[in-house]
């Protein structure tokens, strides 16, 4: 029986190292039950493997918590603060992957991430934008991912209920990644 595979244009496997200041780890969360925040954590890192089958590729990222960033610095101390991310605490999240495959025509990775020590199954939806070189003769691959979580299943279960019903933050947060990475050379 052969491994399913699937093919990417211009793909290339390597080592691949995350260019956090061409990265984009981001969050969207419900507010008062009316409209959106959107945020970002602005120092992430880790490593890309492309394997010769893409299907056997994996990833890990290491996300700093302390760089939490909604544009509103009362907001962001709050969310930093033992109620919710508890920064003090455990200053980092995690991301690795524990497999990808095909559903259709999108693309899943499969992994595990790790926030305030608690470790959770999460799906991302990857799209693979491309790789190709860059001006400074190296090569450069980009990603884009979507993904969904219940911010409950990490124990982050601060809220306050409003008057009219409902409460403040919704549980569920909407993960927008975009990954630019370099590949090494040996």
């Amino acid at each position: 029986m052969t491994a399913e595979t699937i093919e990417i244009p211009d793909y290339i496997a390597g080592t691949w190292d995350i260019d956090p200041v061409h990265s984009h780890v981001g969050f969207v969360a419900r507010h008062l039950m009316v409209s959106k925040v959107r945020g970002n954590f602005t120092k992430v890192g880790g490593q890309i493997i492309t394997a010769d089958n893409p299907l056997e590729s994996s990833a890990a990222a290491t996300i700093d918590m302390t760089s939490f960033n909604t544009g509103n610095e009362q907001r962001d101390g709050d969310v930093k603060g033992e109620n919710f991310l508890d920064v003090a605490s455990h200053p980092t999240m995690t991301y690795r992957t524990t497999g990808i495959r095909q559903d259709g025509e999108v693309i899943i990775a499969d992994g595990e991430l790790t926030i305030k020590g608690i470790t959770r199954p999460v799906e991302l939806a990857v799209e693979v934008n491309g790789f190709g070189p860059d001006p400074y003769g190296g090569t450069r691959a980009g990603l884009s991912a979507i993904g969904e979580i219940n911010r409950t299943d990490w124990g982050i279960t601060a809220n306050m209920a409003l008057p009219t019903g409902g409460v403040v933050v919704g549980e569920k947060i909407q993960l927008v990644i975009e990954v630019e990475a370099s590949l090494k050379t040996q």
